[in-house]
């Protein structure tokens, strides 16, 4: 297990965590109250149940089984509020109203005539006459004395179901529904509705959030719609930002973990006669030892530039140059760079394996087990093939099959830490603790000057709600850590607040672990994550976006930036949903403790 893989671990456990304590977190501040109960309700539940909203009538609901009034349907879902009209009211034609015949009618006269014209509106509705309920409708809203927000939501009913349907009439009438109730969940909803048809996301996803509150999140149509537009939110902008977003190298600690998955290996011999680029390549291939990998990155660019003299040299520059091409998300660079590279040389059993890691990147593990087997018959002795073959098993579940990978790796080098704390993590996903917990111990003492085996000990005691052992073996991490003279790696730092804000609530403590790891490594996703989570917490609203924000810039994948923005916008919309209704502070602390 590298420290990429573990810190993309704690944030899954961070907002796991959130998402199952949904009832602890929910009661709180009246601010936080929306943005922590809303963002795991809407972040990472997932519901099914009755779609589209269907109204019913204004009068209260009919309780009896079998007396459910039947009315006509639009394809969104929504019907008038309105019962059907009595033939005779139908039959009488209105009449067409002029602004000074207005002026001559009395208030009663203008009320009457609105209802009549209202009436024959959702007569025309249920008939599927579109164009003459619009019409009826906005002859009732001329006509009476005091606007009524049915009148707007009923004619935005017809624009919906208009061929084409005009979604920003919807949108007005809508707008001016609410302006006269901005409780009015129907008009909500078919705005809400309409903004999603228009691809006005962030919009919609407003309405359909302050739409499923208001309802008391008892609605799973109001909640399905939420995280419906939310998921096409955050994709939308997750894929504009990585089309424009400038590739460059993740953090100093993710660099170096990916790379410290790899055995290392002795540097090239030079021909006997070096041109410039062969020296050049020496001389990234010497920074990539000393951990300088931005000036590795430069000189493995001038070395390709330079030409390179011999067909070996080529392949491990094309290998390196696909390595950070990778690792800068430029998947279809290293692939090309790694093919290259194997054409050259088929015998870089590390070019196989870094290429099975594109594959599964691109979806497609059955290439990647086939890069393993060609890597196996050109070297079979070599650990690496088999310990990152074990880590594509890990990621497919398929633990067995991973722990005997690990084992090989093990047995044929068993001087490389990460293959027996991967091997120890295999067997307690498996189910057999005893042989984990035995794996650890064995470690722990074959390595005792290394952090790793101390921090991933702590995670699976964690894990067992074990919180005392957990942080003892996080604060030995630490110590390890502090007393390196490379940089230190934080997420020992960052676990120890998990397992603090986990075990005692005690979120003081876990913010300053994850803020001292800020300090030491600013890129630290899972510190990052971990401070936005608890910010949500304490209804530090305002940090708990810039923490979100912060996590996408962080994203080095599509998926992460992803989640990264789903809970941004859950939280955003949600803020937004609370300065609209500060009133409802009070009924969110009564939900909250209902949930």
């Amino acid at each position: 297990m590298s420290s990429s893989t573990s810190s993309q671990g704690v944030v899954d456990r961070v907002q796991n965590f959130v998402s199952e304590h949904k009832h602890a977190v929910l009661i709180g501040t009246a601010a936080a109250l929306v943005a922590i109960g809303g963002v795991a309700y809407y972040a990472s539940s997932s519901s099914s149940g009755p779609r589209g909203d269907v109204e019913k009538g204004e009068g209260k609901k009919d309780k009896k089984k079998g007396k459910k009034k039947k009315t006509a349907k639009d394809e969104d879902g929504p019907i008038l509020e309105e019962r059907k009209p009595k033939a005779s009211a139908v039959e009488e034609e209105e009449p067409n109203y002029t602004a000074e015949d207005i002026a001559r009618m009395s208030e009663e006269e203008r009320t009457k005539a609105a209802a009549s014209l209202k009436a024959k509106g959702n007569a025309a509705y249920q008939q599927r006459k579109f164009a003459t309920a619009i019409d009826y409708y906005t002859r009732a809203i001329a006509v009476t004395p005091k606007p009524e927000p049915v009148f707007f939501s009923n004619r935005a009913a017809c624009y919906v179901n208009l061929n084409p349907p005009q979604h920003e009439k919807v949108v007005e009438d809508c707008d001016q529904a609410l302006a006269l109730d901005k409780n009015y969940l129907k008009a909500l909803n078919r705005r809400a509705t309409a903004l999603e048809a228009l691809d006005r996301l962030e919009e919609a996803l407003r309405d359909f959030t302050a739409a499923a509150i208001l309802d008391k999140f008892q609605n799973m149509a109001a909640a399905e719609s939420v995280e419906r537009v939310l998921k096409k939110l955050a994709t939308k902008k997750a894929q504009e930002i990585y089309a424009s977003r400038e590739k460059r190298l993740p953090s100093y600690m993710f660099t170096s973990a990916y790379f410290g998955a790899f055995r290392p290996r002795p540097l090239p011999e030079l021909p006997e006669n070096p041109s410039q680029g062969d020296q050049t390549l020496r001389m990234a291939l010497e920074a990539l030892g000393a951990s300088d990998y931005a000036h590795a990155f430069t000189l493995v660019n001038e070395a390709i530039e330079q030409g390179i003299s011999w067909d070996a040299g080529k392949a491990e520059a094309l290998n390196l140059r696909g390595t950070f091409k990778f690792l800068m998300t430029d998947i279809d660079g290293a692939k090309e760079d790694f093919l290259k590279s194997l054409e050259l040389d088929p015998s870089l059993t590390q070019t196989w394996v870094k290429i099975a890691s594109v594959w599964m990147e691109q979806g497609d593990p059955k290439k990647a087990f086939e890069c393993f087997d060609e890597a196996i018959k050109h070297n079979p002795n070599d650990p690496d093939i088999y310990y990152h073959r074990g880590q594509v098993l890990f990621i497919m579940n398929e633990f067995a099959d991973a722990a005997e990978n690990y084992t090989k790796s093990t047995e044929l080098d068993d001087k490389f830490v990460f293959s027996h704390i991967q091997l120890a993590v295999a067997q307690y996903k498996s189910g057999d603790l005893a042989k984990s917990m035995a794996t650890f111990r064995r470690t722990l003492k074959a390595f005792p000057d290394r952090s790793e085996p101390q921090n991933y000990y702590g995670e699976l005691l964690l894990d067992q709600q074990r919180y005392p052992d957990a942080v003892e073996k996080f604060d030995r991490a630490i110590e390890i850590e502090r007393a390196k003279s490379t940089p230190m790696n934080v997420l020992p730092l960052v676990n120890k607040g998990l397992a603090l804000f986990q075990w005692k609530q005690d979120i003081e403590a876990a913010e300053k672990c994850c803020q001292e790891a800020l300090e030491i490594d600013p890129e630290c996703e899972a510190a990052v994550a971990t401070l936005a989570q608890l910010s949500l917490q304490q209804g530090k609203i305002d940090v708990a976006l810039k923490m979100f924000d912060r996590q996408a810039q962080l994203a080095r994948s599509e998926p992460e930036l992803v989640n990264a923005l789903t809970y941004q916008y859950a939280t955003d919309a949600q803020v937004k949903f609370m300065q609209a209704y500060p009133e409802m502070a009070a009924q969110l602390g009564q939900m909250a403790r209902m949930m």
